[in-house]
């Protein structure tokens, strides 16, 4: 199956004890929509970051994601947090 990429939208939440952490994602169509959603997201969270991610959904294998825009607080580790939205 040939490469496949993913929009995403990830909000960013304020934990009870101040640390940020990924919400739940939010599929797009493109990047475009990515943005958008993402801007809204951060209107009402902490944050939200809008990505992409390419990779073959039958073997697995993704690309690492590729930040389209961030929103308000974004964690500094943004690796970490991608790893565990995808």
């Amino acid at each position: 199956m040939p490469a496949i990429t993913y929009y995403v939208a990830l909000p960013i939440m304020m934990g009870e004890e101040g640390d940020l952490l990924p919400g739940e994602p939010v599929e797009a169509l493109n990047a475009w929509q990515a943005k958008s959603r993402a801007a809204g997201l951060a209107i009402h969270h902490a944050g939200a970051i809008a990505f992409s991610r390419c990779g073959d959904p039958m073997s697995g294998e993704f690309e690492p994601a590729v930040v389209i825009a961030t929103f308000g607080s974004i964690p500094t580790n943004l690796s970490d947090l991608m790893g565990s939205a995808s």
